[in-house]
C-alpha cells in the first residue's frame, strides 16, 4: 500500500533521512502474490534511497530500533514505538509522505505521566511493569475495561515514562511497545545516556556488517553510522521540561508489586494479578513478537531444560530476529526448544483458534484469536506454564518445570 502511495507521490527518491522495509508481516507463510512483492519491493526501496530487510530477516522494530539515534519518526505499523526519541505510528498514505518529503503534520497531543518509584521484587520481571501501567490507571479510575462508555486516558496521548534509567535499550522497547495496546498515541522513557552509549555502538558494529553483507542503501546505512557518531560526540537526549503539565500522572511503587501481573482474554487493558487466574487450563504457549528480545529464550530455555518428561502443552517460539535465532543456535537453545516442540521461524506470531493461549504477544483481539482464550504474560512464565498445563497461583515462584529464575538483569 505504502508503494502505492509513493507512486502515487512520483516519489523518485526518499527525503526522509531513513527509510526501512521489511517482509515480517508475509515472511513465513507467502501467497504468491507475496513472493512477488519479496522480488520486487526491495529494489523498489533501496532505488529511492530506503533500506530494505529480507525474507525471513524477522520483525521490523527489532531492526528499526538498531538504527536510531535520539530522534522523531513515524511507521505503518502501530508498534513503531522507538525506544530512544519518540515516533508517532500513521496510516500508509501518511506514512509514504513522510517518506516522500522529509516530514509530516502532526496535531501535538498531551502526555500522561508514569513515574515508576523504588526497586524491583524478586522474581519479578519487566514484563510485569509493562502490565503496571494499566493495572495502576484502573485503581485510580483513569481506565476501565468494560467497553461501553469505556475509559482511557491513554487513547490519543503520548505515554512518558520516568523511574527506569538503567534499563538496556532493549528493554526500554518492552516498555514503549507496549504503548500500542494503550491506543497511546506515542511514547517516550526517560534513560540514561550509558546504556544508550552501549547500544549505538553496538548499533555502529551491526551496521557495518548490513553492508558487508550487500544490505542496501548503502549510502544511508553509511549515513545512519555517520548520524550515531555524530551522536555520540556529543549526546543529548530528549528531556521534559521541569514545569511541564500532564493530562495525568500514574505513580507506581515497585516495591507494591510482589507477585506476576497478566492480562485477560482477551484485553491488554484487562489486567490481573497472577492469584486471580490460578488453576486456568493452559493449551498452547507462545513465545515470540516484537514484545521479546533474546533474553527471553534464554530464560525460557532454562526453564524447559529443567522440565523432564513430556509437556502437556504445545509449544511455539519465534525469535524476533534471523540473528537472535543464530545466536541461540549457538548456545544450543534450539536444541532445547526441539526436545519440547516447535521453533518456527523469525517473523510475527501465530493466530492460533479455539483454544486457551498463554502468550508473550499481545495483539490478540477478537476476531484474531477467533475464539481462543488468551492470557498474556512474559516468558519465563510462559516455558513454566508450558511446563505444568495450568496457570499456578500464590506459589508462582516454584513449578515443576523448576524455580523460576531472577532474570531483572537477564534482559527481560
Amino acid at each position: 500500500m505504502t508503494r502505492d502511495e509513493l507512486k502515487d507521490l512520483a516519489c523518485l527518491g526518499f527525503s526522509a533521512d531513513l527509510v526501512m522495509q521489511s517482509f515480517c508481516h508475509t515472511a513465513a507463510y507467502p501467497k504468491p502474490v507475496d513472493v512477488n512483492t519479496h522480488h520486487t519491493l526491495p529494489d523498489f526501496i533501496m532505488n529511492r534511497g530506503g533500506v530494505s530487510l529480507r525474507p525471513g530477516d524477522g520483525v521490523i522494530h527489532s531492526w528499526l530500533n538498531r538504527m536510531l539515534p535520539d530522534t522523531v519518526g513515524t511507521g505503518g505499523d502501530s508498534h513503531t514505538r522507538f525506544p530512544i526519541g519518540i515516533s508517532f505510528p500513521a496510516g500508509s498514505g501518511l506514512v509514504a509522505f513522510a517518506a516522500a518529503t522529509g516530514v509530516m503534520p502532526l496535531d501535538m497531543p498531551e502526555s500522561v505521566l508514569v513515574r515508576f518509584k523504588g526497586k524491583m521484587q524478586p522474581g519479578i520481571t519487566l514484563r510485569d511493569l509493562v502490565h503496571a501501567i494499566p493495572l495502576y490507571a484502573i485503581k485510580q479510575g483513569l481506565l476501565t475495561v468494560e467497553k461501553k462508555g469505556k475509559k482511557n486516558i491513554f487513547s490519543g496521548r503520548i505515554l512518558e515514562i520516568e523511574g527506569l534509567p538503567d534499563l538496556k535499550v532493549e528493554q526500554a522497547f518492552e516498555l514503549t511497545d507496549a504503548s500500542a495496546e494503550r491506543s497511546a498515541a506515542g511514547c517516550t522513557i526517560k534513560l540514561n545516556k550509558e546504556p544508550i552509549i552501549e547500544y549505538l555502538n553496538s548499533n555502529i558494529v551491526l551496521l557495518k556488517w548490513m553492508i558487508a553483507e550487500g544490505y542496501g542503501d548503502r549510502r544511508t546505512l553509511e549515513r545512519r553510522i555517520q548520524g550515531m557518531e555524530k551522536w555520540l560526540a556529543n549526546p543529548e537526549l530528549l528531556e521534559a521540561d521541569a514545569d511541564a503539565e500532564y493530562a495525568a500522572v500514574i505513580d507506581i511503587d515497585l516495591a507494591d508489586i510482589k507477585e506476576p501481573i497478566l492480562c485477560a482474554p482477551n484485553d491488554p487493558d484487562d489486567a490481573r494479578p497472577l492469584s486471580a487466574v490460578q488453576g486456568e487450563k493452559i493449551d498452547e504457549v507462545f513465545i515470540g513478537s516484537c514484545m521479546t528480545n533474546i533474553g527471553h529464550f534464554r530464560a525460557a530455555g532454562k526453564l524447559l531444560d529443567a522440565h523432564k518428561g513430556q509437556l502437556p502443552t504445545r509449544l511455539w517460539a519465534a525469535p524476533p530476529t534471523r540473528m537472535d535465532a543464530a545466536q541461540l543456535t549457538e548456545e544450543g537453545y534450539y536444541s532445547v526448544f526441539g526436545k519440547s516442540g516447535l521453533v518456527s521461524r523469525s517473523r510475527l506470531f501465530l493466530c492460533m483458534g479455539n483454544r486457551r493461549v498463554w502468550q508473550t504477544a499481545r495483539r490478540w483481539f477478537p476476531p484474531r484469536p477467533v475464539t481462543s482464550r488468551t492470557v498474556w504474560g512474559l516468558a519465563r512464565m510462559s516455558s513454566g506454564f508450558c511446563g505444568t498445563g495450568c496457570c499456578c497461583g500464590a506459589d508462582w515462584q516454584t513449578t515443576d518445570a523448576g524455580r523460576v529464575p531472577d532474570l531483572r538483569g537477564a534482559g527481560g
